[in-house]
């Protein structure tokens, strides 16, 4: 079932929704990051994720610098309308800090 991008929630929360990141092979999470309507748009538009920074306050496609792109493989939508999930082919590590997946320590 498709959802059209105009039905997306974007202004509950700012104009900024969560994206979690997925890797297409292992199924890991990979990371979580926020999209406005121009970085999902942008998303579509070029196959490769988007985001919106929200320290720089300005776009940026994942793997810029580092060279880790996110190739899109599919995009889902949550039930509320509020929150996407973006399906992708990793290249190199997800990560800032050099893993795979943000998601690495436990909580105590």
């Amino acid at each position: 079932m498709s959802v059209p991008i105009d039905k997306i929630h974007f202004g509950k929360s700012g104009g900024l929704l969560p994206v979690i990141v997925q890797d297409e092979k292992t199924k890991q999470v990979l990371m979580l990051a926020y999209a406005n309507d121009f970085a999902v748009q942008e998303t579509l538009k070029t196959g490769f994720a988007h985001y919106w920074s929200r320290s720089r306050n300005k776009l940026w496609k994942k793997g810029e610098e580092s060279g880790n792109v996110q190739r899109i493989e599919s995009i889902q939508v949550d039930c509320d309308e509020d929150t996407i999930l973006y399906i992708v082919n990793q290249k190199g590590v997800a990560c800032h800090t050099g893993t795979f997946s943000c998601f690495v320590r436990d909580l105590e």
